[in-house]
């Protein structure tokens, strides 16, 4: 049960980018990087868009050497064939109500912080899917950042 738990934490794609799956642990990373979240609402197994932002952007070198520079990743995952933990559903539908998620992919930019047990978010942006690669989307990610 142990090794379930520690490997339902975190996601590692092809190209070695690490992508969180619990908040808790995200902000932790966060918080001793002083980066911002990077929350990707996705549908995994189904969302035919979120799977294309993934291949035209995300499992791209420029996007991992940006990454790896600029924010902490977060998956918020909503598979329909995937059974995930009820706790990581539980977690994942409060993120997606919070932010108002409505379609996938969405992205949100957020700054994180526990204050007497509560999470606060300070929302920098959101995005989706933009057309064009890594150059189109990641110029759009540092606009958003920019103003953090």
């Amino acid at each position: 049960m142990l090794l379930f738990l520690l490997a339902g934490t975190l996601v590692v794609n092809a190209e070695g980018l690490e992508w969180n799956t619990s908040l808790e642990k995200a902000m932790e990373i966060s918080k001793t990087t002083n980066k911002p979240l990077l929350l990707f609402f996705t549908g995994s197994d189904w969302c035919g868009w979120c799977k294309r932002l993934q291949a035209e952007v995300f499992f791209k070198p420029e996007f991992e050497k940006w990454a790896k520079e600029n924010v902490v990743l977060l998956e918020v995952d909503f598979p329909r064939r995937t059974q995930l933990p009820q706790e990581l559903q539980t977690q994942n539908n409060q993120l997606g109500q919070f932010f108002g998620v409505q379609g996938y992919p969405t992205i949100w930019f957020v700054k994180a912080t526990k204050v007497e047990g509560k999470i606060n978010f300070e929302k920098l942006g959101n995005t989706g899917y933009l057309d064009g690669g890594p150059p189109v989307w990641l110029k759009a990610a540092d606009e958003i950042l920019k103003n953090k």
